[in-house]
């Protein structure tokens, strides 16, 4: 079957499992939804594929015993509660711009649904809108992440986190209020309230091991101050507690240095127009390929850890080259 007709068959199995107002049965389903085979073992296999895929997409397809069947039967239904998000107030127009940004910027894969379709659903439905024809081709597309879904849930109702993360010191469970997702440089980041450090972290995704745990709703309030998500700085890419790097640049790189280091940085002035910045970094190969894009207008006064392995890395490079 052609990824179109499926897409369009899962969307009507979605569509009759969220109009239902009782569970319904398989047989049930097979005589009314659009796009099953009639063959019984062909459909079996289609519909547990779709149920699965659904599911992962997100949508709480629950399994429920029949009021009043006898002898007891089991069907199938969608909770509005559980899979509809909380109505954002998005205009017509508005979701017609959101539609042709899904359209325009592919999320992961060719899958089926991988186009956003299945955000809009959530967020209002899709709008017919003859004025703004959709684009004829992606025109980019962002990387997506099994933790992806489990942690925009856990976002939008405020459910506290537990996931497996791993770093150069191997794995650790981490308790986390979820704040904010975004995706910085193809790479996507959770912000939010990291129980085990007490304190704000971002995560990586694709550093998450196994499955996303999800509390109850509710369970926190996040901060009222918005919240910067990801490092905007390639050396805040790293994990653990930062090192203060200390960066002497001269004069005439250190309007540049401030921009690309941000405003907030310490930095402290000195009389020949010199700056000396103290950067927090955690990720040192990043912070050194941008000491070393000063050539020779910068030094890194310390640490001195940092010193030494700067100059044995441009060292191996030289002897590399020689």
């Amino acid at each position: 079957m052609a990824t179109s007709d499926k897409l369009e068959r899962m969307m009507n199995l979605a569509a009759a499992l969220l109009a239902a107002e009782r569970p319904v049965t398989a047989a049930w389903i097979a005589e009314r939804v659009a796009g099953y085979p009639s063959d019984k073992v062909a459909f079996r296999k289609a519909f547990e594929r779709d149920k699965a895929e659904l599911r992962d997409l997100g949508v709480p397809i629950t399994v429920e015993e029949i009021p009043d069947s006898y002898p007891p039967d089991t069907g199938y239904r969608i909770d509005r509660a559980a899979y509809e998000l909380p109505d954002p107030g998005l205009a017509p127009d508005e979701l017609a711009a959101l539609r042709l940004a899904l359209q325009a910027v592919r999320l992961g894969d060719d899958d089926a649904g991988s186009d956003g379709t299945e955000a809009l659903w959530k967020l209002g439905g899709v709008v017919r809108d003859d004025h703004h024809p959709l684009p004829q081709a992606t025109v980019a597309s962002l990387p997506a992440d099994p933790a992806l879904v489990p942690l925009f849930t856990a976002v939008m109702e405020r459910r506290t986190v537990t996931f497996t993360y791993v770093t150069s010191q191997g794995g650790q469970e981490r308790v986390v209020d979820p704040w904010r997702l975004d995706n910085r440089r193809g790479r996507w980041y959770l912000t939010g309230h990291d129980h085990l450090r007490e304190g704000e972290r971002n995560f990586r995704l694709d550093r998450i091991d196994g499955p996303v745990e999800l509390g109850g709703p509710g369970a926190f309030e996040r901060p009222a101050a918005r919240v910067e998500g990801g490092p905007g700085q390639p050396w805040l890419y790293g994990d653990g507690e930062p090192v203060v790097a200390e960066l002497l640049v001269d004069a005439d790189r250190a309007r540049w240095a401030r921009q690309q280091l941000g405003d907030d940085v310490d930095a402290t002035d000195h009389p020949d127009g010199s700056v000396t910045f103290r950067v927090p970094v955690t990720s040192w190969p990043a912070f050194r390929g941008f000491v070393l894009s000063f050539l020779d207008r910068a030094e890194l006064v310390g640490p001195d850890a940092l010193r030494r392995d700067l100059v044995a890395w441009v060292g191996a490079l030289a002897g590399e080259a020689s």
